[in-house]
């Protein structure tokens, strides 16, 4: 199964994870650019999470640059394993992340009509869109490795 899209150390793999590096770090920097979101337990996990799934995404789409530069396979049981973990830890505290803010920005800006300065509606709602892009990646991504797994 070396040609499944989204694989390490394949092109459309190094555009999945440079996916998620992407939204990710947009999710990070509208939330931190928004005023007072660290007054919210929510927001800040969301932070530490997409922060975590940068640095993640990152690395794997390095060490993808560098297979394609040495032309290297990555798809030993043991990289694929390793791959598979942190691709599924990091889904998990991504989903968890983007649906708590999703909640704390729901309540707020609908149930409580409190969108003004001191809460940003709208830049909220745009991170959390980001975050559930990423993680939609990463579940895609998450995923394709499992099935990688199996294979190898």
């Amino acid at each position: 199964m070396k040609d499944v899209v989204g694989s390490p150390g394949t092109k459309t793999g190094l555009l999945l994870r440079i996916g998620q590096c992407g939204f990710a770090a947009a999710s990070i920097a509208l939330m931190v650019c928004s005023a007072g979101f660290s007054n919210y337990t929510a927001f800040c996990y969301l932070v530490a999470s997409m922060g975590l799934q940068v640095l993640w995404s990152f690395g794997l789409a390095c060490l993808d640059v560098y297979a394609l530069r040495i032309k290297r396979d990555l798809q030993s049981p043991v990289l694929v394993s390793l791959f598979v973990v942190g691709d599924w830890v990091t889904a998990i505290l991504s989903l968890a992340a983007a649906c708590s803010s999703a909640g704390i920005v729901v309540l707020y800006s609908k149930d409580l009509h409190l969108c003004r300065p001191t809460f940003p509606c709208g830049k909220y709602q745009l991170s959390v869109a980001f975050a559930f892009i990423t993680w939609f990646l990463i579940a895609l991504s998450s995923h394709l490795m499992f099935w990688i797994l199996a294979s190898v």
